[in-house]
């Protein structure tokens, strides 16, 4: 804990400021209250929207039941984002939930969190949204899978460079692809809400959950998650944005907010096209819905929209991503070459390169509901210890400036902690394999962490 300015403890240290070679540079504050909104609504809406209701509806038995799982979904990622909103409020600095980790539990946690991001969670949802690119690409032209896999890894490629070259580009980049998947979204919306004389898609596939059971609601929930997944990236790029005290709290709830409303809008659209059968037959059920309502055009043109949507997440995932490795690195819990600022750029060049190379090898390897699993599960045990952690800061911490505080609280968060902890046990016991690939991943970073301990990095235990 820094000591007050002004106390007695400070007065009592020297006043020596280190020399100019052992500062290290910072990444400049160049993100507005526009940037920051889009990160957190470009980066929420990815592909999620335009997949998941078909992954959904295999585990619900009625339609109430599926609205009802979206409202969950975006309940539990508003109560996530008023809470983190706090904490990024009160320590404005890149690596978010890293950070947060770091201040409540120590080096340990926060470097299985950063290293979990890098083997899994944050490459693993940059893979995961480069491999749904490749689905919706082949509306345009048929892909073979090797084909696919090359387009995955092409446009990770493509927007590591733009977030290399520099960070005003990649928050350009946000606003514009945020703005076309709005655009496309409201199509769909409007269409299927004014269109006369909607005839509804007869299908004849028999639902594969009859009736919602708690654990099949569990199932559905990990999907619409994914959906919502990406309301934590703002965080990461804390320490590059303008007055975050004031932007962080307000483009952390419009954002969210603005999400659960288009995506209970679009769920509704969709359902008046394709009812619930229909939506288990279909997985591009945007597309399948556009084709009924406007014909091949109109599915073409939201199928564009929707790659400009998944691209849009793309970057914002990667812009974001990269900062944990970065904030390790400051901490001498990873090369420090990692932490370095680029000359020229002002980017963290190096953490962009290293995650863009892992997030395409995962891309070549795993389908896509297996790589959302994985995202989920590991993300959420973290998420639950970052947020519980406004509860163990507050009361560790108590002159701590806030300039913004939790909504709620402690209720808000604490409720959002128990659910995470309730997703994770749903999720080993319905999906034990790709949960135990993601646990075994994050818990491989314990003797990765001890054996840097004893090559002399040494950072603390606790």
């Amino acid at each position: 804990m820094r000591p007050e300015p002004g106390s007695a403890v400070q007065k009592s240290l020297p006043a020596i400021s280190p020399p100019p070679s052992q500062v290290q540079a910072r990444l400049p504050r160049a993100i507005g209250y526009l940037g920051s909104t889009a990160i957190v609504v470009g980066t929420v809406i990815g592909s999620g929207i335009f997949l998941v209701p078909h992954n959904v509806a295999q585990y619900v038995g009625s339609v109430r039941s599926l609205l009802l799982v979206w409202i969950v979904g975006g309940v539990l990622s508003l109560a996530g984002a008023l809470s983190f909103a706090e904490l990024g409020a009160a320590s404005p600095e890149a690596g978010g939930v890293y950070i947060y980790l770091r201040q409540a539990y120590g080096k340990l946690i926060a470097f299985l969190y950063g290293w979990g991001s890098l083997a899994v969670m944050e490459s693993g949802a940059i893979a995961t949204l480069a491999v749904a690119f490749s689905i919706y690409s082949a509306r345009f032209y048929p892909l073979a899978a090797v084909e696919r896999k090359l387009l995955a890894a092409g446009v990770i490629a493509l927007l590591t460079f733009v977030n290399i070259v520099g960070v005003r580009k990649g928050a350009a980049v946000q606003v514009v692809f945020t703005c076309a998947k709005l655009a496309g979204l409201a199509i769909i919306i409007g269409f299927a809400f004014f269109s006369r004389h909607v005839a509804p898609v007869v299908s004849s596939f028999k639902l594969p959950t009859p009736q919602t059971t708690p654990s099949s609601f569990g199932v559905a929930l990990i999907g619409v998650l994914w959906a919502y997944q990406g309301w934590h990236i703002l965080s990461y790029a804390a320490g590059e944005v303008k007055e975050p005290s004031k932007v962080l709290p307000r483009s952390f709830f419009l954002g969210t907010m603005l999400v659960v409303l288009v995506y209970l809008s679009a769920n509704l659209a969709y359902l008046r096209v394709l009812p619930l059968p229909a939506l288990v037959e279909h997985q591009r059920v945007a597309a399948k819905a556009m084709d009924v309502l406007a014909g091949p055009r109109g599915s073409a043109f939201v199928s564009a929209l929707i790659l400009c949507s998944i691209f849009g997440a793309l970057n914002g995932n990667i812009l974001g991503g990269a900062r944990v490795c970065f904030a390790m690195a400051r901490d001498n819990l990873f090369f420090s070459s990692v932490g370095r600022v680029h000359p020229r750029f002002e980017t963290p060049a190096l953490a962009l390169t290293i995650q863009g190379t892992w997030a395409m090898a995962l891309a070549a390897s795993g389908t896509y509901e297996q790589l959302y699993t994985y995202v989920i599960f590991t993300a959420w045990i973290f998420f639950g210890a970052a947020t519980l952690g406004v509860i163990i800061l507050r009361r560790r911490l108590p002159a701590l400036e806030r300039p913004y505080r939790t909504w709620g609280y402690p209720w808000v968060p604490l409720a959002f902690s128990l659910a995470a902890l309730g997703i994770v046990g749903n999720t080993l016991l319905t999906n034990g394999r790709e949960a135990g690939i993601g646990l075994g991943l994050v818990l491989l970073g314990v003797p990765i962490y001890l054996a840097w301990r004893r090559w002399g990095r040494k950072p603390p235990l606790i």
